[in-house]
């Protein structure tokens, strides 16, 4: 992978382009005046993050470039902050100064929700096991700037960890989280939506007992999954009560 910035980059952009170049294990070319398809063929590499002094994107020779965005979480907030409900604040009971842990961060569509649950005095951690999706995503929560500012707030709470979740759960005391959470709609197909963009460089391994098991000790109040309303991994992973929304898909909830 290489990792570059705009044709006339400011001082700060080098030197974050640098920052993560060294955190990815990325190589570091000058832009100087080529597009982005002429520095990969001159490279002799298909994948280039290019960074500005706000923004990260993951470029691909071809295909769609990869960059955090809020998406339908901005949406969903609006909807919160009118009056309304939203399935998953719904179900997971999330409320002011819970802690929650979101074990399949993504891009944290999920998290910003919860974080805007938990308010000030809660907090969300959320896991993401992916290198390169968890740094853009990390860098987008930091930098994003957007209306209302409620959803730049709830972004700024999130604590964005790379790790494995069931290494991270293992280590954590009995009852230390309120909520656990786990959206592994990945492996779900999708059609030409957000999801494919980012496919390549997510994790498509399905939640384990073990976790789930994990989840169960370390949560005080519920573990939640999100997954398609039909899926097997409701039996398989003993999800008991199953809540399904209007979108297809369902929600899981296990009470410790």
């Amino acid at each position: 992978m290489l990792a570059t910035t705009a044709i006339s980059p400011s001082p700060a952009a080098l030197a974050r382009a640098e920052r993560l170049a060294r955190e990815l294990s990325a190589r570091l070319v000058r832009r100087g005046n080529r597009s982005l398809a002429q520095l990969m063929r001159r490279e002799r590499d298909d994948l280039i993050l290019v960074v500005s002094e706000t923004d990260a994107k993951l470029v691909p020779l071809s295909g769609r470039p990869v960059f955090f965005h809020p998406g339908m979480a901005y949406l969903r907030l609006l909807r919160l902050l009118a009056g309304h409900d939203d399935p998953l604040v719904a179900v997971s009971g999330a409320k002011r100064g819970d802690v929650i842990i979101d074990c399949t961060m993504g891009m944290a569509a999920d998290a910003i929700i919860l974080s805007w649950a938990a308010g000030e005095t809660g907090s969300v951690t959320a896991l993401e096991s992916e290198q390169v999706l968890y740094v853009l995503v990390r860098e987008g929560l930091m930098t994003y700037e957007g209306e209302p500012p409620e959803l730049v707030a709830a972004m700024r709470r999130i604590r964005p960890v790379w790790t494995d979740h069931l290494a991270y759960l293992r280590h954590l005391p009995d009852k230390s989280a309120d909520i656990v959470y786990f959206d592994p709609m990945f492996r779900v197909g999708t059609s030409g939506g957000p999801l494919d963009r980012v496919r390549g460089f997510v994790n498509n391994a399905p939640v384990s007992p073990e976790a789930i098991r994990e989840a169960r000790r370390v949560a005080r109040r519920a573990v939640i999954m999100k997954e398609k309303r039909d899926s097997g991994e409701w039996a398989r992973l003993g999800f008991e009560t199953v809540r399904p929304s209007n979108s297809g898909i369902a929600y899981g909830v296990i009470e410790p």
